[in-house]
């Protein structure tokens, strides 16, 4: 049966008008409210007012004007009851076909800096749910569109069906209604959850964004929710697996410590290497990849400056499995588009917003939140934080923030041999923090490179004095560390007796 009547009620009006001048020309009569009625009329379409067509005027300020049996009977009544129909002919309820109606836009209100709980109470919108939930409900019969890219598929289906929709569209639409509601609940018990500290539920509904190739291992199925496109913009390559998302995510991480030119390479999700220069990338991917000439091979890259030409033909001659740079020189990047399963990916300006949402994952019968580590804690005023007997030089507090930065990047236990714009020797995930010291020092033996006058960090505290030791005894003159061991005082000896200087952070920076 032809479509009669529709009902349309917008926030964002995009697509709206010409959707109504769509139905207006296939006969449909028009109901809608306040400024999308306005909107409408305006344009010279013909529009029944919602409270001329229920009888009763919008009150309180428009809170009230949708939530009426003469809007929700015309939505749910069934077309195949006799008692449905005998109730709508009694109390002169018509039906209503199609409804296309969009939130108030509570997402992005309460997205602005300092919006208040009042605003953002304000724009919790009721009547939309409502009537989106009555229609896509009765689907059976009623068309509903809760996205403006709906418009053209419903006009073209009526078109083509004399006036109708069909089932498997308005299937469709309605499940498109209830995944939208569910988002909006969730943005709103989120939002008041963290606003009034109730702290008693956790909501998360995200839309799926891909399938990814693979999980850990290609016989896991795994898939990517959210807006991650927004954030990291895939130029070239395969399509990405799950272990590439949680390593472009690392790498990223790592690269926004930095503000001067910086390049790191990583594998699976573990620095290989780090290196700062003052102008030429070509300089920090050299100080990067002197670290470990092994390890990269079908790792990540990542850059915080525009990829050049220059660089992405030194980077060109290892085999590599992404690339990550705010942007690529459009040279540079024709180059490393010569190889096929190569893949680019673009950073965002969002990107340092995204990584600083909260970190998810499942545990035993539900997830566990934890807020992101998303700062070099504890470097402020280093100079006051010395252990040691002796204080370390300019160059040695120059180095320990560089190494500071780079290791609350390194799995726990984590130990990072550095100067002040490279990386010497990194050892990561060990069990005992000593076998960490050791394959960092041995990493720095098999790269060539030496660790006299070096400086030291360490994620968390040295519980015994025997791997400061060890870095000590490799070249270490100072080391940066959070300090708070039942032993401090021992590794603080272990320091002195070999004239090291020492800093406590008070933080520590374990990565699991």
């Amino acid at each position: 049966m032809a479509i009669q009547r529709a009902l349309l009620s917008v926030s964002d009006k995009t697509g709206i008008l010409e959707f109504a001048k769509g139905l207006e020309a296939l006969g449909v009569e028009i109901l809608s409210t306040g400024g999308t009625a306005k909107h409408l009329a305006d344009n010279g379409l013909k529009v029944i007012e919602v409270s001329d067509h229920t009888g009763f005027p919008e009150m309180f300020d428009g809170r009230v004007k949708t939530l009426h049996p003469k809007i929700h009977g015309g939505l749910l009544q069934r077309r195949d009851n006799k008692e449905d129909q005998a109730n709508a002919r009694k109390h002169e309820i018509p039906v209503i076909d199609i409804v296309a109606i969009n939130l108030y836009p509570f997402e992005q209100t309460v997205a602005k800096k300092n919006v208040t709980l009042e605003e953002a109470i304000e724009n919790i919108d009721i009547g939309g749910p409502s009537m989106l939930r009555s229609a896509a409900k009765n689907h059976r019969w009623v068309t509903v569109i809760s996205d403006p890219d709906d418009y053209t598929v419903v006009l073209n289906e009526m078109r083509e069906n004399e006036g109708d929709t069909t089932m498997a569209t308005r299937e469709r639409l309605a499940w498109k209604v209830f995944h939208r509601t569910s988002q909006y609940d969730a943005a709103i018990a989120s939002f008041l959850n963290k606003e009034q500290t109730t702290q008693k539920t956790f909501n998360l509904s995200l839309p799926l964004y891909a399938e990814l190739r693979y999980g850990d291992n290609p016989h896991q199925a795994a898939s990517l929710y959210g807006n991650f496109g927004e954030h990291f913009i895939k130029l070239h390559g395969k399509d990405l697996s799950y272990t590439n998302v949680i390593d472009i995510q690392s790498a990223a991480g790592l690269v926004q410590e930095f503000r001067r030119p910086t390049v790191a390479i990583l594998k699976h999700t573990n620095p290989c290497g780090v290196g700062c220069a003052d102008e030429d990338l070509r300089e920090a991917w050299q100080k990067a990849f002197e670290t470990d000439k092994q390890a990269p091979f079908g790792g990540v890259i990542v850059t915080n400056r525009s990829m050049t030409l220059s660089l992405a033909k030194l980077i060109s001659e290892i085999f590599t499995d992404i690339i990550i740079a705010p942007d690529f020189d459009a040279d540079a990047r024709a180059h490393l588009q010569k190889k096929k399963n190569l893949r680019l990916i673009q950073m965002a300006a969002t990107v340092p917003e995204a990584l600083s949402e909260p970190v998810i994952r499942s545990a035993p019968g539900g997830v566990l939140v934890m807020d992101a580590d998303t700062r070099a804690l504890g470097l402020d005023d280093l100079e006051n934080k010395v252990k040691s007997q002796r204080p370390p030089t300019r160059e040695e507090l120059e180095a320990m923030r560089f190494a500071w930065r780079v290791v609350k990047h390194v799995k726990s236990n984590a130990i990072v041999f550095a100067s002040s714009d490279r990386t010497l020797g990194i050892g990561a995930g060990q069990m005992s923090r000593v076998d960490s010291c050791r394959i960092a020092i041995w990493k720095a033996k098999e790269a060539g490179l030496s660790l006299e006058g070096s400086v030291v960090a360490s994620d968390a505290m040295f519980p015994f004095a025997d791997g400061l030791i060890a870095c000590g005894e490799a070249g270490a003159t100072a080391a940066i560390q959070p300090g708070g061991s039942m032993r401090d005082q021992e590794v603080i000896d272990a320091a002195d007796a070999r004239k090291m200087a020492m800093v406590f952070t008070g933080h520590r920076h374990f990565l699991h």
